[in-house]
């Protein structure tokens, strides 16, 4: 395992456990799976592991298994303050004493403000005392370092970097987004201004590995050194010496024995010209195809009418990506064949899933072009079959 410099010289792993992810069995998470991942990781070297208050079951399962297996003192623990939750100094001390409980731990290493989208978004915190609330929890060791989490554009975050002094920030960052969201530049600015830069979203969503075209992933197999498109996205990132851990929300053993082998091998200045052409063709590649610019973060979830919004636009981007009869069957799978029904039909244009989106995308208009495509009238007559069937 590679190792960067976090806060006050701590060392981190380069590959860190985003721990939003974890496979899902019946109501919650299944914890069996998610023990021997989460284990597995951190016997290969990850020491550090993020969750947020929004992640359902995260916090109280990654608490849970550190407690059982006595490895907390062997991570740094990362979670976050959903500000957009709270409405007074009150309600930040009732949920972070509600984390610390669910993490089983007196202190958060890594402690974000969770998804500041722009400056206001922070300063609407000010009049409720959040910086003495900050100074005090540094004071009483409870917070040991303060962040934030970001989704926006360049100079939204550049603004938001130079409004508090932050020990650390988290980006979404890929090849696809090295000019969107805070971007390079970003990146950059963050790192000349001292501050350790956590990665999310490396792989889109999984765009970058299992939703690539198949054009793409051609190109990939053509190149010869039998490298995996996961693999391509983690090395265009460590690459980047302004990068300090980049989080995967592994949920295989599999995947973590391959995340582990990558960050053990890859270092700063390991991309040839011949590597970044590569890229550059797969990006002009997954541009083409891409119509929905959704990572499946669930930000927009719950939906009040009941509608999978990043289900319909997994399904409606691989209508490009993997051909139209296999999308609407998934789509049918994914939106039909369950006990409550959440077609993109279901849409009433109320909006709130917009106020909430990271990449501030037209949900609304999305939704609408998506079920033109997916509903077809054997969608609408399978959809209805199974409806009245389950009353049987």
């Amino acid at each position: 395992m590679q190792y960067r410099e976090g806060c006050n010289g701590e060392q981190l792993s380069v590959l860190g456990f985003g721990c939003m992810r974890f496979t899902h069995k019946g109501p919650g998470i299944d914890k069996k799976k998610a023990e021997q991942e989460l284990l597995a990781a951190i016997e290969g070297g990850v020491n550090y592991l993020d969750t947020a208050y929004v992640y359902p079951g995260s916090e109280a399962l990654v608490g849970e298994i550190l407690e059982e297996n006595h490895c907390r003192d062997k991570v740094y623990l990362a979670t976050k303050l959903p500000h957009y939750l709270v409405r007074s100094r009150e309600g930040i001390e009732k949920i972070f004493q509600e984390e610390l409980k669910r993490l089983r731990t007196d202190h958060i290493d890594y402690y974000l403000m969770h998804m500041l989208s722009d400056r206001k978004a922070w300063e609407r915190l000010l009049p409720w005392g959040i910086e003495e609330w900050i100074a005090e929890k540094k004071a009483s060791g409870q917070i040991r370092h303060i962040g934030f989490s970001f989704h926006g554009h360049t100079e939204a975050f550049k603004e938001v970097v130079d409004a508090y002094p932050w020990e650390f920030c988290q980006i979404q960052y890929n090849y696809m987004d090295e000019n969107s969201q805070a971007g390079r530049s970003g990146l950059q600015y963050a790192h000349e201004k001292g501050l350790p830069v956590i990665i999310m979203e490396p792989l889109r969503g999984g765009r970058l590995v299992g939703l690539l075209p198949k054009e793409a992933k051609g190109i990939i197999r053509k190149y010869g050194d039998g490298r995996s498109p996961a693999e391509w996205a983690f090395r265009w990132l460590y690459d980047q010496p302004e990068v300090t851990v980049v989080l995967s929300g592994m949920n295989s053993t599999e995947m973590v024995e391959e995340n582990l082998r990558i960050a053990s091998e890859t270092l700063p200045g390991c991309m040839t010209e011949r590597d970044r052409r590569l890229l550059a063709h797969v990006k002009n590649v997954v541009n083409r195809n891409v119509r929905v610019g959704c990572t499946g973060c669930g930000y927009c979830m719950p939906c009040p009418k009941g509608v999978d919004i990043p289900g319909t636009f997994r399904c409606y981007n691989a209508a490009t990506s993997e051909g139209l009869t296999s999308a609407r069957r998934d789509y049918l799978q994914t939106t039909a064949m369950r006990s409550e029904t959440s077609s993109a039909s279901q849409c009433i244009r109320c909006g709130k899933c917009e106020q909430h989106c990271p990449q501030h995308l037209p949900i609304r208009d999305k939704l609408a072009e998506a079920a033109k495509e997916l509903e077809t009238p054997i969608y609408k007559i399978a959809k209805a079959a199974i409806h009245i069937g389950k009353f049987y």
